[in-house]
This record gives structure tokens, C-alpha cells and sequence, in this order.
């Protein structure tokens, strides 16, 4: 559910009874799980469940994907960040919740996992991660999984599975997508933690700031993704994740017949008329 909040940090405990803790997280609602707040054409998702970590369970998982299930369904938003509440980004998935499933609930755990992913890269808006603290296993995930991603000086990645016997198989995938093999086979045949500087150098994050300015900057990158035309960004982002695991004779065959429909469209015609008129572009959205 996509709740169009007023600009800033969302509903006070003081407007709303939700923000009372429930007894377990079984009976938390997305609401609790999940805020959405809009700050001018960027949506702002943030994971609430302070207490766990922001754990990735399957409530969570859920209420993350109808939160972009929503912002997907909203042409006025023009971006998404993704934050968590308290010490965590995410610690990654509940392993209370593994350690219970039985039978089919164990598949259903990590197909949602893969829905999750998919989701996030699949919506027309780009997301960007805004990481401040750890982000572990699948929350590693989520952060190579974002489009782009900001972490503050004091956070840190690992994919830890590996010491408790549940190697980060779902994890390597985004990861080994966005640091390169050398780089994720450290992460994940050691499962030790690596800083925000580390991060930046293998490329997991495209920004380190102090946390002070880090939702900030996060914002001002959305910002910035929105000055450009609505449907050429997410003409862009569909091929970028379609053409990456092409061979690259087929990746050009596929982009040179994507950048001739885009240099047909509307917004490209608008937008190299503005360029040598040597005017500002009126973009259709």
C-alpha cells in the first residue's frame, strides 16, 4: 500500500496508534514494517523494524515489495530511496524464520527474497540505497541490488554466511553483479566485514559522506536523476539490466535497436532540438 505522506519523516507516533510496538512481527502491519514519505518527486522507503535489524523477513520482504508495488504505480515519482531505521541498514534475513520454516516455507522464503531483488530493478524509478550502519547478507543484497547507493563513513558490508554454514548463494548474485569476482569471492568465501572506504573502492557504493549529510545526499542524487526526462530514464535502466548479461555482439544488437526507438521518441526530438537551440528541454513528464 502506497501511503502519499506530507513532505519529511512520515506520521508521528502521537497521530497514529500503528506506531505502538506490537507483540510480534507476525501481527505488525506493512504500515509498521514499512514507511513511505514523498520529499518532492522522490519517494522515500524506509524499513522501520528498528528492534530486528531491519531483518528481511518474510513480512518485511513483503511489505518492501508492495511499497514499490506503489511507487511503481505513481508517475510522479521520480525516484526511490531505500533507508532503515536505527543501527542497521539490514542485518539480512531472519534466521529465527529459517530456522522454524519447514518444508515449501523454506523455497517461499527465498523466492520472495528473489521477488524483492528483481522488483527493485524492474521499477521505472531508479533506486538508491542510503546505508548507515551494517548491512549484512541479504541486506548487502539489497544494497547491490539498489541502482546506486550512498553509505555513511560509520557503515559496514559483509556476506557472512559462510561461518554459520548458509553460504550467501542468493547474495553473490547481485554482488558478483556489482564488484566483479575477485572482489565478491573475498566477501563471501571469508564472510568478514569490509568499510565503507573498501566498499567505495570495489565499487558496492558510489558515495561515502559523514552521516550527518547522508540522507541529503542521497536526495541530491535523486534530485539530479530527475532533472532528466522520465521515459528515457527508464528506457535506460530496462536496458542496462537487460543488456549486462549479454554477450557483448548481442548487447549492441539489442541497445542499438533500443537507442533508435528512443532517438524517435518524443523527449530525444524535444531534447536535441533544446541542445542546438541552446535552450532548456520541456520534457512530456
Amino acid at each position: 500500500m502506497y501511503a502519499m505522506l506530507r513532505p519529511g519523516r512520515g506520521h508521528s507516533c502521537a497521530e497514529s496508534s500503528r506506531c505502538l510496538p506490537p507483540k510480534s512481527e507476525d501481527e505488525m502491519t506493512d504500515s509498521a514494517l514499512v514507511r513511505i514519505d514523498r520529499e518532492g518527486s522522490t519517494a522515500v522507503i524506509t524499513m522501520t523494524n528498528a528492534a530486528k535489524r531491519n531483518a528481511l523477513s518474510r513480512a518485511m520482504m513483503q511489505a518492501l515489495i508492495g511499497a514499490l508495488d506503489g511507487v511503481a504505480a505513481d508517475p510522479s515519482a521520480r525516484a526511490v530511496i531505500l533507508r532503515g531505521e536505527g543501527p542497521a541498514f539490514s542485518a539480512g534475513h531472519d534466521l529465527r524464520e529459517i530456522a522454524e520454516a519447514r518444508g515449501a516455507e523454506m523455497d517461499e522464503i527465498f523466492d520472495i527474497c528473489v521477488e524483492l531483488m528483481e522488483r527493485l530493478q524492474r521499477i521505472e524509478a531508479p533506486t538508491i540505497a542510503e546505508v548507515d550502519g551494517i548491512a549484512t547478507a541479504a541486506g548487502c543484497q539489497l544494497v547491490a541490488t539498489c541502482d546506486l547507493a550512498v553509505a555513511s563513513e560509520r557503515s559496514v558490508f559483509a556476506t557472512p554466511g559462510v561461518k554459520i554454514g548458509l553460504f550467501c548463494s542468493t547474495p553473490m548474485v547481485a554482488l558478483t553483479r556489482a564488484i566483479g569476482r575477485k572482489a565478491a569471492m573475498e566477501m563471501l568465501l571469508l564472510g568478514e566485514s569490509i568499510d565503507a572506504e573498501r566498499a567505495l573502492a570495489w565499487g558496492l557504493v558510489n558515495r561515502v559522506v559523514t552521516a550527518e549529510s547522508l540522507h541529503g545526499e542521497a536526495l541530491a542524487l535523486a534530485e539530479r536523476i530527475a532533472r532528466s526526462a522520465r521515459a528515457t530514464v527508464a528506457t535506460g535502466k530496462a536496458a542496462f539490466y537487460e543488456q549486462i548479461a549479454l554477450p557483448q555482439h548481442e548487447a549492441y544488437a539489442y541497445t542499438k535497436a533500443v537507442m533508435a526507438r528512443n532517438a524517435r521518441a518524443a523527449d530525444a526530438v524535444e531534447g536535441i532540438g533544446a541542445f542546438l537551440e541552446k535552450r532548456s528541454p520541456r520534457w512530456q513528464a
